[in-house]
């Protein structure tokens, strides 16, 4: 692994782990292992950093998606229940990544809008998808925009909100997280089914 792949990969850790503004570049070089000014030489500020990070979270999970929609069956409600699994794969691996997507809306709103046209393919497809699905029948009628919507948010409170969650007895590890990814799965079949 590359110099410039270790800063990515710690900056993604300690972000998701701790936030973006309670992380200092000072802390990611020492926990690589090298001076400030090698994270310097290949991001030229923080600012850098978080996107391409971002960036690179973006496309895992664009990656992730695609590959479970292309072996998904037909069956829309299957292609739904591929997605969460997909989504949920990595966080499983690495639990940083639910916390990355809380950073999401703590952005500033020029990197919100890189992250958001990076995306914007993605959601474009899942809301044309869940459309035509309800138009076929296939689906239970509703607003797919906001379908999709609720999808992200459900998502993003369960990586927002861990103490609330550990109030009704979640643990965030490994097999908690599997639990989670159950009981959306489940919720979505129920809420979407015709």
């Amino acid at each position: 692994m590359t110099t410039r792949d270790r800063i990515l990969e710690t900056a993604l850790d300690l972000f998701g782990t701790r936030g973006v503004d309670a992380v200092s570049l000072d802390e990611i070089a020492r926990v690589v292992g090298v001076r400030k000014q090698t994270v310097l030489y290949w991001f030229e500020s923080k600012d850098v950093l978080v996107d391409e990070v971002l960036a690179v979270a973006a496309t895992e999970l664009v990656v992730v998606i695609d590959a479970a929609l292309r072996a998904a069956p037909d069956d829309p409600l299957d292609r739904v229940d591929a997605v969460v699994r997909a989504v949920f794969r990595p966080a499983v691996r690495r639990p940083a990544l639910l916390g990355l997507i809380r950073e999401v809306s703590r952005l500033e709103s020029d990197q919100a809008a890189r992250l958001r046209e990076r995306l914007q393919s993605l959601v474009d497809r899942a809301v044309a998808y869940l459309g035509n699905e309800m138009d076929a029948g296939r689906l239970r009628r509703g607003d797919p925009g906001l379908i999709a919507a609720l999808g992200y948010a459900t998502l993003t409170g369960i990586a927002t909100e861990p103490e609330a969650l550990r109030a009704v007895g979640w643990h965030s590890d490994a097999a908690g997280l599997r639990g989670l990814r159950d009981e959306l799965r489940a919720f979505f079949r129920a809420a979407l089914a015709p």
